[in-house]
């Protein structure tokens, strides 16, 4: 008999302990995750996430795929890239799941850091970042970093670089999302079985184009195309060996670049025209598209603005820098309907000489789709 209960004690004990045991890797493991707030991933890189948030995150997943941007930023362009990437969370309005990839200089690291660390407070968590170091082939690594403009090749290396990513959709920094990043990302859908890459044509008219008049070397089809904003499947991409292709090209082409990192794609899909898709001008709208004539008919409006040769910081065509400061403006939380689109459309009220102001319609043609007018008080 007490043998019996000797026995019993001890699996009462035993069975005590193990649930003590159980709940205390329990607890530190939660309160490990809410102090550091970050998981740290290959090659040095830090993804912040808010863990409180992870169940919510993780349902969203499960029915909607996240989307993965990537920005470049070096030098001033700092300020840019934090821009698009807030207009990309602004009109995020069916909420998909959202990774930044942020590829910076050192010493602007930590400011991207705290102002994401910011937008994630503000915005339920609905995106998560990961912020990498420049990274070159060691073989001519500061001709690639001056290339065109500064750290602009960076693109050109993103499928060794980001080998933890199936595609991504990469966008210069002098861009701002005017529609859902979706519904560039469904593009992806349209891709034939070789396809891995997408982008928009340079020009849409051979008489203004620049490649069919100036080129030196070879470029894609009758107009070339404007690498601001591509489509990437990094997994078809390295099985092409990639990289293997782009450093012969720079080695014959150097001395005939012009656009930099943009020429070495016009010459690779030249040669390999089947590898390419090309989606139409408004997922790259550039000033080249209304201010001489209107050569872009978007039809569903202009999906996303690119203010390249600087058209979003000065007056030439006002509404490039009207949209960009607006958004530049804007506080998360806020009335997008009132802050934005009316700012917009009130500062464009008077008559214009710009061809580009002329088009507003078709600027905020889905902005007004998603943010509707909100009725006074009272009223119907």
């Amino acid at each position: 008999m007490r043998t019996r209960a000797y026995f019993l004690f001890l699996a009462i004990t035993s069975c005590l302990l193990i649930w003590y045991y159980i709940n205390q890797l329990v607890d530190r493991s939660t309160r490990t995750q809410d102090m550091s707030g970050r998981l740290i991933l290959a090659g040095g890189v830090t993804k912040f996430k808010d863990n409180d948030s992870i169940p919510a995150l993780q349902n969203l997943m499960a029915t909607r795929t996240e989307i993965s941007l990537v920005v470049v930023a070096c030098n001033e362009r700092h300020n840019e890239a934090l821009n698009m990437l807030k207009s990309a969370i602004m009109f995020n309005h069916n909420r998909t799941p959202l990774r930044f990839v942020v590829i910076a200089e050192e010493k602007l690291k930590i400011n991207f850091m705290e102002k994401l660390n910011d937008w994630q407070q503000l915005t339920d968590r609905v995106f998560t970042y990961e912020i990498h170091s420049l990274t070159f082939p060691r073989a001519n690594k500061n001709e690639w970093r001056k290339l065109f403009k500064p750290c602009a090749a960076q693109r050109l290396f993103l499928p060794s670089l980001l080998s933890h990513l199936d595609a991504v959709l990469y966008i210069d920094s002098d861009t701002i999302f005017l529609s859902s990043v979706q519904e560039i990302w469904n593009l992806f859908r349209q891709f034939n079985a070789s396809q891995f890459a997408g982008m928009a044509p340079e020009h849409e008219d051979k008489n203004a184009g620049w490649y069919n008049r100036f080129a030196r070397h070879p470029y894609y089809g009758d107009l070339g195309v404007n690498s601001g904003v591509m489509l990437m499947n990094l997994t078809r991409m390295r099985q092409f060996s990639w990289q293997d292709h782009i450093l012969p090209i720079y080695r014959e082409y150097r001395l005939r670049l012009v656009w930099g990192d943009q020429d070495i794609l016009n010459v690779l899909f030249h040669y390999h025209p089947d590898r390419l898709y090309v989606f139409p001008c408004e997922w790259n709208y550039r000033a080249d598209h209304c201010m001489y004539m209107t050569v872009c008919d978007a039809p569903d409006g202009v999906k996303i603005i690119h203010g390249n040769r600087g058209y979003f910081h000065k007056q030439a065509q006002p509404i490039f820098n009207l949209i960009y400061t607006t958004i530049e403006e804007y506080t998360f939380g806020t009335d997008v309907y009132k802050n934005v689109i009316r700012t917009i459309e009130e500062s464009l009220m008077l008559p214009s000489h710009s061809n580009c102001d002329k088009l507003l319609d078709k600027f905020l043609y889905d902005p007004r789709k998603h943010f509707k007018k909100k009725p006074i008080d009272g009223m119907t």
